[in-house]
């Protein structure tokens, strides 16, 4: 159990050290190719130490990796800012985003699916924009309206993935009461249910509403997000929330776990089909 930057180094250099014997190459000939002392490279293959984005393209290149959507996956584990000058967007926040967040953006930019179990409020990926600044104002007390507007922003902008091309492929389990509780007044939860309605439709949005009625069951520990990722599931990894932090699974067994855990949700939650009927009966109700 760790967080995100260490999780991510080991990650990194476990994912490199593959492609490098994949090119055939030992520890000290890829250094050799790019200049570097032997040593480096071992540290950088067992997370023992950071890597720039910069020094991940020389060792990609050296390997003979053209893949461009696993190469940007890579460079954007070794951090935000890539050494040439540029950044990915969330760096412009850096100034109110927390490490902890930044690190659950990068990997949410880069992973091809996502499957989240949410206990008490919409997932962010789909709130609207009043119903984001309601949940942010109760959890960062005492903000000030500029600092809300910022995280408001950031959480529209992660919204993005689910527009690109191709999009994060989104499962997500709600247990009712995030549809119970009344977040920011009746109008705002009155459109975010829509809100729900709308990305319920979406080909790659599944989502799933697990009924009071089901009882108790495995989700009652707390809400998790599962990050999956293109081309290897060794980069795969599991995030719990805490009110402070983030921790971040990695082991295979833990991996395991969860993935059971949250078919096993999906099995007692109400189908895709009975989960947008429930939705709207709630949304009519209010």
């Amino acid at each position: 159990m760790q967080h995100g930057p260490a999780v991510r180094r080991r990650k990194l250099g476990a994912e490199l050290r593959a492609l490098r014997a994949r090119a055939g190459l030992t520890s000290g000939e890829a250094a050799r190719l790019v200049g570097w002392h032997q040593s480096k490279v071992s540290r950088i293959e067992t997370g023992a130490s950071g890597v720039k984005p910069s020094d991940v393209r020389l060792l990609l290149d050296a390997y003979g990796v053209g893949d461009p959507q696993l190469r940007e996956l890579l460079v954007v584990l070794a951090g935000s800012d890539d050494g040439d000058g540029r950044h990915h967007w969330w760096h412009a926040y850096r100034g109110v985003l927390p490490p902890t967040y930044r690190d659950f953006i990068s990997l949410e930019s880069q992973a091809s699916a996502m499957r989240t179990l949410e206990t008490t409020v919409v997932p962010g990926l789909l709130q609207t924009p009043e119903y984001a600044r309601a949940v942010t104002r109760a959890a960062v007390e005492g903000a000030t309206e500029e600092r809300l507007d910022a995280l408001v922003r950031v959480r529209l902008a992660r919204q993005d993935v689910l527009r690109a091309d191709p999009p994060l492929r989104l499962s997500a389990v709600l247990d009712e009461a995030v549809l119970r509780r009344e977040v920011g007044g009746p109008e705002v939860m009155a459109r975010q249910l829509e809100r729900l309605v709308e990305a319920a439709r979406l080909p790659h949005v599944r989502l799933q509403v697990l009924p009071f009625s089901a009882g108790a069951h495995i989700g009652v520990t707390g809400p998790f997000v599962i990050f999956s990722f293109p081309r290897t599931s060794d980069l795969d990894v599991v995030v719990l929330d805490h009110l402070t932090s983030s921790l971040y699974l990695e082991r295979k067994e833990d991996l395991r776990a969860y993935a059971e855990a949250f078919n096993a949700l999906r099995r007692h939650a109400l189908s895709p089909e009975e989960s947008l009927d429930f939705i709207a009966a709630v949304a009519g109700a209010g």
